[in-house]
């Protein structure tokens, strides 16, 4: 799958939530600065008629992300924001007909993580992890990290943050896989679930309280869901409990599997976000601090 140049085309899609305009007014003025020809999908202006949630019906969001995945004029297909909803539609998605059409960047995260896991599972493919155009925290880095993710990828390799704490000592090697704690849960028992084993699991949620987060931790540890896990990066908790509540927690619940465990790394609902490749390989230096992926994600 190659990386994207100027003159390429990306399609901006809403799998979930409704994209308020003063959010898309921002961004499109700032993907259109990288040489790219952004196609707004249709659910990106709309809103569900009863379900206000949603960005749409199920059937058209679903058309929407499908529709962009088929067009061969289309190199990139971005969630624009998150919220809810992208689970619901992924049984109304002809996966066969993705399957078949030439590979495509997908990139986005929070609620997009169950397309992250479906395009896993379906298509075996790389996607991004990343901060979201119609998001208030889709700030100058987070932008320039995505930017570059896309672009440059090499550029992008070692991630690191100066407010990482080591958890559980040690270095894993792994694929990664993961995203937002919540979603990873919820997909438990579909088609699309996954596993962690042999792999780097990235975790980061938003306002759930601790005691919540406990339960969908232990949603996956009793599933199975964490077995053979290579190593775990812990993204941003905002809205979640404080700092030491939430570390805490994930020492009592993670800790016992005897992996590295690196926490804050900086991704997930917070500023200044990092963009985080999955299905690539990596290595995790919970020591040091470092998640160092193996090779750019895109050719």
């Amino acid at each position: 799958m190659r990386r994207l140049v100027p003159g390429d085309t990306l399609a901006l899609v809403a799998p979930s939530g409704p994209i308020p305009q003063v959010h898309l007014d921002a961004a499109l003025p700032v993907l259109e600065t990288w040489g790219l020809k952004v196609s707004v999908g249709p659910c990106v202006r709309s809103r569900h008629s009863t379900l206000d949630y949603l960005a749409a019906s199920d059937a058209e969001r679903a058309a929407e992300f499908t529709a962009a995945w088929l067009d061969p004029s289309v190199q990139c297909v971005l969630a624009a924001r998150g919220g809810y909803g992208s689970q619901r539609m992924l049984d109304l998605i002809d996966w066969h007909a993705l399957a078949d059409a030439p590979p495509k960047i997908f990139a986005g995260s929070s609620d997009v993580t169950a397309l992250h896991q479906a395009i896993s599972a379906h298509l075996g493919l790389v996607s991004l992890f990343s901060p979201m155009p119609a998001s208030p925290r889709f700030d100058t880095f987070a932008a320039e990290h995505l930017r570059q993710s896309l672009f440059e990828p090499e550029k992008v390799l070692t991630l690191s943050s100066p407010l990482s704490r080591t958890l559980v000592p040690g270095r894993a090697r792994g694929v990664l896989t993961g995203g937002n704690l919540a979603l990873l849960a919820a997909g438990l028992g579909t088609p699309e679930q996954g596993s962690a084993r042999g792999r780097i699991v990235l975790l980061e949620d938003v306002t759930e309280s601790v005691y919540r987060l406990d339960r969908l931790l232990t949603q996956l540890l009793r599933s199975g869901w964490f077995d053979g896990v290579a190593g775990i990066v812990l993204g941003s908790w905002t809205g979640c409990g404080t700092p030491e509540r939430v570390e805490a927690l994930m020492l009592d619940r993670l800790g016992s599997l005897g992996v590295p465990v690196l926490a804050d790394l900086g991704f997930g609902h917070v500023d200044a976000s990092p963009t985080v490749p999955l299905g690539v390989a990596a290595e995790l230096d919970a020591t040091e601090g470092t998640l160092t992926i193996d090779d750019p994600a895109f050719g």
